[in-house]
């Protein structure tokens, strides 16, 4: 039986960002925007009535704020909820937090701009609605409030030992490039949690608008053993620190000798995404070939099976999530299709295959 429409529930306190979600919701035939709400409470009435299939929230409203909002929806027979958060700092922290708590994705509010933009911002916030629809909502973790963090060292730390000289890179080194989306950002928390201070250099593609990942490292920076940052042009891949590529910019690997290094720069959307894992991992399919350790984690699309393969007949080793731990099982089940698969594991043990596959 064919699938219906998409009901979608929008809650912001603004009449003109309700109206243009709306308006860019409904230029996608699958979508119909079934309720608008102008604060969480008018919300939480409208869903005693109807139920949608995905509820889109801002997170800083009047009367009740978006994160409580989230907790209630989430405390019964939970809804998907997309963040659509404004691009300020306070903003970026509020929607990362609520991520925390089960919201599946985060969208940029739209806004005017060029014609490409405007274009741009339709496909994303389309395609994001569209995966959460599709999304395995879990269980909160428990006692989220109190995540205790691990004492901090740096990569520099590490490689700047009492009595040693600086650590060398040599050719052989190996390089992690890791492709996620929908569902991700918590997987991708899990994942790097697990790993030790020296693990091999990484480079991370989370979809995720602008400025929105500069937060995002550094919250994960404040969780995990490793060093992570936002990419920035030219910086390192270097035992000990993880880099995640900014959003609204492609993020390549290179090598110039023994060093490995990322460029990031501007260009168009591939796959139907900017900053895009296939970019990533075809980047280093050429520059790293058997050196590389590639991983495909949650989300929906075929972002990254094309650069996978790649990797794959290059000779890098390359890991794939499970269906039963991801959020959307998109991404990974189209790399297996496409044969660039060389083994599929839970999310919990992506790491230990990691450095596994990485002495």
């Amino acid at each position: 039986m064919a699938r219906g429409k998409i009901r979608v529930m929008i809650v912001d306190d603004s009449a003109v960002v309700r109206q243009t979600l709306k308006e860019v919701l409904e230029s996608d035939p699958s979508i119909e925007v079934c309720a608008v709400a102008p604060d969480p409470l008018f919300a939480l009435k409208k869903l005693q009535d109807d139920r949608p299939d995905v509820i889109v929230s801002d997170v800083e409203m009047p009367r009740m704020d978006g994160i409580t909002f989230l907790k209630a929806v989430m405390s019964g027979d939970p809804i998907p909820v997309v963040i659509c958060s404004s691009k300020t700092e306070d903003g970026s922290e509020n929607a990362l937090k609520a991520l925390e708590y089960g919201a599946v994705d985060i969208i940029q509010k739209p806004k005017m701009g060029t014609k490409q933009f405007l274009e741009e911002s339709k496909v994303r916030i389309c395609d994001v609605v569209k995966a959460a629809s599709l999304a395995r909502i879990r269980k909160l973790p428990p006692n989220l409030e109190h995540r205790e963090v691990s004492p901090k060292l740096t990569a520099d730390v590490m490689l700047a030992k009492p009595g040693g000289g600086g650590h060398i890179i040599e050719t052989t080194e190996r390089v992690v490039v890791v492709g996620a989306s929908t569902g991700g950002t918590e997987a991708l928390r899990e994942y790097l949690e697990a790993l030790p201070l020296d693990a091999p250099g990484m480079v991370i593609v989370q979809h995720m608008p602008e400025h929105f990942t500069a937060a995002f490292s550094k919250r994960l920076d404040g969780l995990c053993r490793v060093s992570v940052k936002e990419a920035a042009d030219n910086d390192s891949v270097i035992r000990g620190r993880v880099l995640i590529a900014p959003g609204n910019r492609h993020t390549l690997l290179k090598r110039a000798g023994a060093r490995y290094y990322v460029e990031v720069k501007d260009g168009p959307l591939v796959c139907r995404h900017r900053p895009s894992v296939d970019v990533l991992f075809r980047s280093a399919a050429r520059y790293a070939g058997k050196n590389a350790v590639g991983v495909i984690m949650t989300g929906m699309g075929d972002d990254g099976s094309r650069g996978m393969k790649e990797m794959h007949d290059a000779g890098a080793w390359t890991i794939a999530q499970d269906e039963a731990s991801c959020v959307v099982f998109g991404m990974p089940n189209e790399a297996i299709k496409a044969g660039g698969v060389d083994v599929i594991v839970s999310l919990e043990s992506i790491a230990a295959e990691v450095l596994k596959r990485s002495r």
